[in-house]
């Protein structure tokens, strides 16, 4: 029932839904007057979602803000939260990133650098048609590739969503009571959701964000007044993790 929601409260919540709902409206309305109320709507709609001021102004409300790397500890582990993979691109004789392909690499630094001492990766198959390698172990081999022990890597390979990795790391870590000074690692715009979802399973651990869609403020034109096409693609992204973290805290995940 709530997955149905979230994906219908998805489509609602789209800039680009709005706006050709109103272009409809405007190109089937019979009335002069509402047609130009629509079109000037349109306009003003397209002008706000199209500004990649007005964008990078929104994620940084949204995104959990960068942890400096001077500033950190020593970790017993760091867990990376995957869905950075491309399982469905052939042939399978590679791992193809996506987008987010930091929440692995910057943890790899961290490793480097001697700030924790093992990796944890959590994230089963992100294909729906096909059972392919888990996501966890296609990053691992990535990891192994760039030097890292398998002794220093655990996997966690069964989860399909973030509640899911929360409850099914807390079930490997009780396995290694070792480990207990964590830095979560995922993306700073699902770090709120990942995050809450971690304290709701009783694990407790330091948010490390990656993966930014924002950019240092800037007030020259190319960020105030000339629009981009990717903006409309940054909101859409935005409003889609604000609904699912809504829908989690609705379901008691987070």
């Amino acid at each position: 029932m709530f997955f149905i929601l979230s994906k219908i409260l998805f489509y609602i919540v789209m800039p680009l839904t709005w706006i050709l709902l109103i272009l409809f409206f405007a190109l089937f309305t019979k009335s002069e007057r509402k047609r130009k109320v629509a079109l000037i709507l349109v306009t003003v709609l397209l002008c706000i979602f199209t500004n990649p001021f007005f964008s990078n102004e929104a994620w940084l409300l949204w995104e959990v803000p960068p942890t400096p790397v001077a500033t950190l500890a020593h970790y017993d582990a760091a867990i990376i939260l995957t869905g950075i993979t491309n399982q469905e691109k052939s042939p399978h004789d590679r791992i193809y990133t996506a987008a987010g392909a930091d929440r692995f690499l910057h943890p790899l630094q961290l490793y480097k650098q001697g700030l924790v001492k093992k990796i944890i990766i959590s994230g089963g198959s992100g294909s729906l048609l096909k059972k392919y390698s888990s996501e966890a172990a296609e990053i691992k081999q990535v990891l192994v590739y760039a030097g890292v022990p398998e002794t220093a890597i655990l996997v966690e390979d069964k989860s399909r969503n973030t509640h899911e990795n929360a409850q099914f790391t807390k079930a490997l870590l009780l396995q290694h009571p070792e480990l207990q000074k964590l830095l979560l690692v995922t993306s700073a715009f699902h770090m709120r959701r990942a995050a809450g979802c971690f304290k709701k399973e009783g694990v407790p651990v330091i948010p490390f964000s990656t993966d930014f869609y924002t950019m240092d403020r800037g007030f020259t034109p190319d960020k105030l007044i000339i629009p981009s096409e990717e903006c409309l693609y940054h909101w859409q992204k935005l409003f889609h993790e604000i609904v699912g973290y809504v829908v989690y805290r609705i379901m008691g995940y987070c």
